[in-house]
């Protein structure tokens, strides 16, 4: 049974950088791919980045590209999302997850509420909250 846990949450002004840990335990072997999620009070749950743990490919939430980066470091079975320019309306609490392939061997699903539903191990969150 594999295991996530999250740490690096925190406050921080907007413009500010944070940089979120997923460390996993447990077999995971199975779970190709590795996603970051969100979720904002009243708001529904949005992926925000994946990483496909075997090509590295990532894909990222348009409201995010260019400031966010998802990494893993095998040596650590840990995965990392940098994130940058922080702005207020990033505030969320952020969630590792880990599943496997959507829509082919060499994708993930996650974004735009799309194959969401192949993530089945979860952390269990870390505040961010951003402040103008």
């Amino acid at each position: 049974q594999a295991q996530l846990v999250e740490s690096g949450g925190g406050s921080v002004q907007a413009g500010g950088s944070l940089r979120l840990s997923c460390a996993a335990s447990g077999y995971t072997g199975s779970s190709k791919c590795m996603a970051w999620f969100r979720q904002a009070p009243g708001k529904r749950r949005e992926g925000v980045a994946t990483i496909h743990t075997d090509i590295r490919s990532t894909n990222y939430a348009d409201s995010v590209k260019g400031r966010f980066t998802i990494s893993r470091d095998d040596t650590k079975n840990t995965v990392y999302l940098q994130m940058n320019s922080l702005k207020p309306e990033d505030s969320a609490m952020y969630y590792c997850a880990a599943g496997t392939t959507y829509g082919g061997v060499w994708s993930c699903g996650g974004l735009s509420g799309v194959g969401e539903y192949t993530y089945n191990y979860w952390g269990q969150g870390t505040q961010v909250t951003v402040s103008s």
